[in-house]
């Protein structure tokens, strides 16, 4: 296996892995904190955006943000081949729909929140808080995982594409 390849299916593999979070995070915790009560829903946000800042999430975020960059240039042949291409995309996916969007979006949100002190706020403020977090991190999450998604299918179709195939048809 040459180091390319190596490279190459260990950005598949962290693609996967943010695709996979992002993915089940919608259709799952979504899903769940939409029945909390505004204030539950407030503490459960504030909780999960501490959790989620831990070594094993840095490593597939940020290792993807390396990897797939550094697929696309072992991959930077003249003539410029299929699989350069394809990378090229699933990079521009990944910087733009997921890491974009989470500094530029869900950062700023889940930093806002943060500050908000759930103890002394009354029960309006609270549901203002929620009304002004909620459906705007929920669609910026969705975005983030659209991107992933593509990403990641972008990144299996280098895997498994050849330019060479065309040859053995």
């Amino acid at each position: 296996m040459t180091t390319s390849t190596v490279i190459l299916v260990l950005t598949a593999t962290c693609t996967a892995l943010m695709a996979g979070l992002f993915y089940s995070y919608s259709c799952s915790v979504v899903l769940g904190l939409r029945l909390l009560t505004d204030a539950e829903y407030i503490s459960a946000m504030q909780s999960i955006n501490k959790a989620i800042q831990n070594p094993i999430f840095f490593l597939s975020f940020f290792g993807t943000l390396l990897l797939l960059p550094a697929s696309t240039y072992l991959n930077y042949l003249q003539p410029l081949p299929v699989r350069f291409w394809l990378l090229l995309t699933a990079t521009i996916l990944y910087f733009t729909g997921v890491f974009g969007v989470t500094v530029f979006g869900n950062i700023p949100l889940n930093n806002a929140l943060e500050k908000f002190n759930l103890l002394n706020a009354s029960k309006e403020a609270i549901s203002l808080q929620r009304t002004i977090f909620e459906a705007r991190w929920n669609n910026l999450n969705t975005v983030r995982t659209i991107s992933s998604i593509a990403s990641l299918v972008v990144v299996i179709i280098a895997c498994i594409y050849s330019d060479k195939s065309h040859l053995t048809a």
